[in-house]
């Protein structure tokens, strides 16, 4: 029987590393003496914030952040911020127009009829406050009790009574009662057990 012999061929020797200079530059011998300022990355473009699907005019919420937490409130409009407008109406549990983040409001099956209630003058400019005016405070007026308390502006006043005329006007006793009530948990409730 004929032998096979495999036919053997040398390595390829490797080729040498590329010079230290040409992958890593060489850093500089001076620093400049005054910082040289670098242009800044520019921001991303703020999006506008998509309302939940549960969320819709007339709807209520329950309030689980703030001053008026626990509070059942009537949803009017998404303003341009993203917050949502609210209100309680006032004239039934003291809740006024309000501006709330929706990841703080826990969205009901209950609707209310908004459709009188005009809005479109209230934006997130109706919510800035004035600027109080510094001046410098005396011995008197630092050990003064009690602060002088704020009167709301007659133009809020007058857009609070139409919209709670608007709302109010169209409720029963039973819807009044349910927005008037305060939401809490008893011993054995869960939220995430619940159908709102």
């Amino acid at each position: 029987a004929a032998s096979t012999s495999a036919t053997w061929t040398p390595c390829t020797p490797r080729s040498p590393p590329p010079p230290r200079s040409a992958t890593m530059p060489k850093a500089a011998r001076m620093y400049p003496a005054d910082d040289v300022s670098k242009p800044l990355r520019k921001p991303n473009t703020l999006k506008p914030t998509k309302l939940r699907a549960s969320i819709a005019p007339g709807q209520v919420l329950i309030l689980l952040a703030g001053r008026f937490k626990g509070k059942r409130v009537v949803f009017l409009k998404q303003l341009e911020s993203g917050l949502l407008l609210v209100t309680g109406p006032f004239k039934v549990n003291g809740v006024p127009l309000r501006r709330v983040n929706q990841r703080y409001v826990i969205a009901t099956s209950t609707k209310v009829d908004v459709a009188g209630a005009d809005v479109a003058a209230v934006g997130d400019a109706y919510f800035k406050r004035e600027a109080a005016a510094k001046g410098k405070k005396g011995e008197d007026e630092f050990f003064a009790e009690g602060g002088e308390k704020k009167e709301v502006a007659a133009a809020k006043v007058e857009t609070q009574k139409k919209v709670d005329a608007a709302i109010a006007g169209k409720l029963d006793a039973t819807m009044k009662g349910y927005l008037g009530s305060r939401f809490s948990l008893k011993s054995g409730q869960y939220p995430h057990e619940m159908v709102f």
